[in-house]
């Protein structure tokens, strides 16, 4: 079939690999516009227009796919289906059916759980011990589509966003060629989605990240490793500075939440139930260093708390 894949983060990337690799032609890449990043703020292309460039693939980069010129564009590759994979913009109505067998988006989670853009993040934030992909054909509604196939992954104890992300986006590359290659066949057919077991995976926000040392410590720990590597996990230090923090393990210790306990090679730090040790953290302005090394150049004393409004012993 001749494709057009839409897609821009690094987790598209293995999709697009395994496209080019498969029986089917892809014949253009939809990626989002060039955007500012890092300290410079310099504009740099997609992962997804960098690899498509590198192997000689025409790529599309509109600011929107709702003017006409868009439209235009798309509708004169006249490809007969459009795989998906966190392309990071609606597809509006008056593309849905341009492609013969429409826009088949790669999803990661087991549809309907997790609907939205950051389906990784929020499983891991609610521990859930099992997740998935998706392929499903875009309509109208937020990734409420009709299901071709899934699969799903174990969520390991120690996983971040990041980890299983990478698992997920090898191993659904694998379901979204063979989704295609069944539709190629005629012999695949979409499913609707049950009604039950819908959940929503909106955004993560900075302030979602934000550190609650009043829960308890696996929420702590999810929180992070959820928030790892973005938007990434942080609290305050009692001089109101932020401080990014990344996993964390948890000990048998027990400390006010808050609360820090410093040690000759760790740092803990106290929650509603046991005390986590703090891994690598990033102070304001700084790279990302071992805790023990932040607290002994910050002089940092036991008993001193990380802000998030509390004091010692709330």
């Amino acid at each position: 079939m001749r494709l057009l894949f839409a897609g821009t983060p690094t987790a598209a990337v293995p999709s697009l690999e395994a496209l080019i690799a498969s029986r089917h032609e892809v014949v253009a890449v939809l990626t989002r516009p060039d955007a500012r990043t890092g300290r410079g703020r310099a504009l740099a292309p997609s992962p997804v227009k960098v690899r498509a460039l590198e192997a000689g693939i025409p790529v599309l980069t509109p600011a929107t796919l709702r003017d006409d010129e868009a439209v235009e564009q798309i509708s004169a590759l006249q490809v007969d289906a459009a795989p998906v994979v966190a392309y990071g913009a609606l597809v509006p109505p008056a593309l849905l059916d341009v492609p013969r067998h429409g826009w088949v988006n790669l999803h990661f989670s087991v549809l309907p759980a997790w609907r939205g853009a950051a389906p990784v993040q929020r499983a891991l934030l609610a521990g859930d011990e099992v997740t998935g992909a998706t392929t499903f054909r875009i309509e109208k509604g937020l990734d409420t589509g009709p299901v071709y196939g899934t699969l799903t992954e174990t969520v390991r104890p120690r996983d971040t966003s990041g980890d299983l992300l990478d698992r997920l986006a090898a191993v659904g590359a694998g379901l979204l060629v063979r989704t295609l290659d069944a539709l190629e066949d005629g012999i695949l057919s979409p499913v609707e989605q049950p009604d039950e077991g819908v959940s929503h995976a909106p955004k993560l926000e900075v302030e979602d990240a934000r550190v609650r040392w009043a829960h308890p410590a696996y929420a702590v720990d999810r929180r992070i490793r959820a928030c790892t590597p973005a938007p990434g996990a942080w609290t305050t230090t009692s001089d109101g500075a932020r401080l990014g923090l990344g996993p964390v393990t948890l000990t048998t210790e027990e400390l006010p939440p808050g609360a820090v306990q410093v040690g000759r090679k760790d740092v803990l730090v106290g929650t509603a139930t046991q005390a986590v040790r703090l891994g690598q953290v990033t102070p304001a302005g700084k790279r990302a260093m071992d805790a023990a090394d932040w607290a002994r150049g910050a002089r940092l004393g036991t008993g001193e708390p990380l802000a998030d409004g509390m004091v010692l012993g709330a």
